[in-house]
């Protein structure tokens, strides 16, 4: 990839863009040394843009700086992923309680079709990862919370950090399948509480699959 190919957006955007894409497909392994110089040359660029493009990961917890030894691709620890799941159960817990009370039917409708999809994508594992996020999403967004939706996006990029993704353990996605069948089910009904409980226990059975 040339410096060219990297015009569009700020060169250090996209040059972080690249660096997250390859350590969530763990070309760059949790724990492994990120060689800046080397990763600059292949790219064709400046080592500038590279160091500010790790100060984004940085930010975002993907990376990890250690004085006089440089960057590194973040360990999650078992406390980290407890954290964050925590974190995540308080933030969409709440995402759903206000979804359940304001969505539009149009927007019921959304939700609705998304669960269809993925109700139709149980066997297909890498397609209901996409579609089991674009459903979370799709609730932050109708929530509409920047600020909210900022944490969440930061702390699932750190989630997508650990090793064991919660939904390859066996069983795992039918059960998550039933759990969002039970959210939807409180949204459309309108049980803001009973929606916001049962997306916390997805997160706490999320986060017991997952360790």
């Amino acid at each position: 990839m040339s410096a060219l190919s990297l015009a569009p957006r700020a060169l250090y955007e996209e040059v972080a863009e690249l660096l997250r894409q390859r350590i969530f497909a763990r070309e760059l392994e949790p724990g492994s040394w990120i060689d800046e110089l080397r990763i600059a040359e292949a790219l064709g660029i400046s080592r500038t843009p590279m160091r500010e493009a790790l100060k984004v990961l940085a930010a975002e917890g993907l990376v990890t700086m250690k004085v006089r030894r440089g960057a590194y691709v973040t360990e999650v620890s078992e406390k980290d992923l407890r954290d964050v799941y925590h974190l995540l159960a308080l933030l969409e817990s709440d995402a759903a309680r206000v979804v359940a009370q304001t969505a539009s039917a149009e927007q019921m409708r959304q939700i609705s079709a998304l669960h269809q999809d993925l109700e139709k994508a149980v066997d297909q594992r890498d397609r209901f990862f996409e579609i089991n996020e674009a459903f979370h999403m799709l609730l932050l967004q109708i929530a509409d919370n920047r600020w909210r939706d900022q944490m969440v996006a930061d702390l699932r990029k750190v989630m997508k950090l650990n090793r064991h993704s919660s939904l390859f353990k066996v069983g795992r996605i039918e059960q998550s399948l039933a759990e969002h069948q039970a959210i939807v089910q409180a949204l459309i009904a309108r049980q803001a509480e009973l929606a916001a409980e049962r997306m916390s226990a997805h997160f706490s059975n999320g986060l017991a699959a997952a360790s």
